[in-house]
């Protein structure tokens, strides 16, 4: 038994900021943001948008794509670092949105790796027979913690959500799911502030990022657990037919995919469109592909992530 993707969804704010509208507000060129991370816009919540509704949009698309409706669903994990509240979870959130009652609904939180952790508990909660529809989100609305005025990493993120519904199935779906971190590498990528330390900590605080550690740290990483993951399935790179790295930066994704051998007309890439979306960056680049019909029935896919803790994480799945 192997639980499947019957179904993606995404939803995007409807406010798009180019690197032309950046350019009025902070020290930076459309020419430095393309050449060094590849992002040309990202969307920004506005009006009333929260990681709530986003979630809600990705959810519903996902569904129908899946052919299920609210009385279907019995099983929610939010994978988020900005969750419209405290409490109630996220998941729970979610669950009144969507009109769903009863079952299992929670959030998780691992920084842009969110989705592939919540993919894997997914996974367990189908192959145990616990869930049949498993609705699984990842959301952020990161532009809620950005410095505007910090050009060094504004200009990095996005807003938006991405699902799946997973299904149980006797064909091959979810192979393996490979999850790690290491809170050594803490002060490389973070957020400081925290009520578990006091509500005056919030105040202030913004994404922080030492860059260039951050990317060699990634590069090593993702390349490694690839490895690890093709070799706990006995494949090799030959197997694969697409990469759906985190949208994160192109310097990053070109990186992986040249240290794994692979052409890039293999890898899914959306960072240029949706900048760093965090949780919410895996996801949505499959419901990309999906939709534009890159990816088909039968396609094996590599999910990897790499996030603030460090966390890192990837997915062998057979589309």
């Amino acid at each position: 038994m192997y639980s499947r993707i019957a179904g993606t969804g995404r939803c995007l704010p409807k406010k798009v900021v180019t690197n032309a509208d950046l350019e009025k507000t902070v020290d930076t060129t459309d020419e430095w943001i393309r050449t060094r991370t590849g992002i040309e816009r990202r969307h920004i919540v506005s009006d009333g948008e929260t990681t709530g509704s986003l979630c809600e949009g990705a959810a519903r698309e996902a569904m129908a794509a899946a052919g299920v409706g609210p009385d279907d669903i019995d099983l929610i994990i939010v994978g988020t670092t900005t969750p419209d509240q405290v409490f109630p979870n996220m998941g729970c959130l979610l669950q009144e949105r969507l009109g769903i009652h009863g079952c299992p609904a929670f959030s998780l939180e691992a920084a842009c790796t969110g989705f592939i952790y919540a993919l894997s508990v997914g996974d367990q909660f189908v192959l145990s027979g616990k869930s049949r529809n498993a609705l699984i989100i990842g959301g952020e609305t990161l532009s809620n913690i950005v410095d505007w005025n910090d050009r060094a990493t504004c200009v990095l993120f996005g807003d938006g959500a991405g699902a799946v519904v997973l299904q149980p199935s006797e064909e091959a779906g979810i192979l393996s799911t490979h999850l790690h971190a290491d809170g050594a590498y803490k002060d490389l990528l973070y957020f400081e502030g925290g009520v578990g330390k006091g509500r005056d900590t919030i105040a202030g605080c913004a994404v922080q990022m030492k860059g260039n550690e951050v990317f060699r740290v990634a590069v090593n990483t993702l390349g490694a657990i690839v490895e690890e993951t093709l070799e706990a399935n006995k494949m090799t790179r030959s197997d694969l037919d697409w990469l759906i790295p985190h949208q994160a930066n192109i310097r990053i994704i070109k990186a992986t995919a040249k240290k794994l051998g692979m052409s890039m007309d293999q890898v899914v890439q959306t960072v240029q469109d949706h900048g760093n979306t965090s949780t919410a960056s895996v996801p949505m680049a499959l419901d990309v592909a999906v939709r534009d019909g890159q990816i088909k029935r039968g396609d094996m896919l590599l999910l990897e992530a790499f996030g603030g803790g460090f966390t890192w994480g990837s997915a062998l799945v057979r589309y």
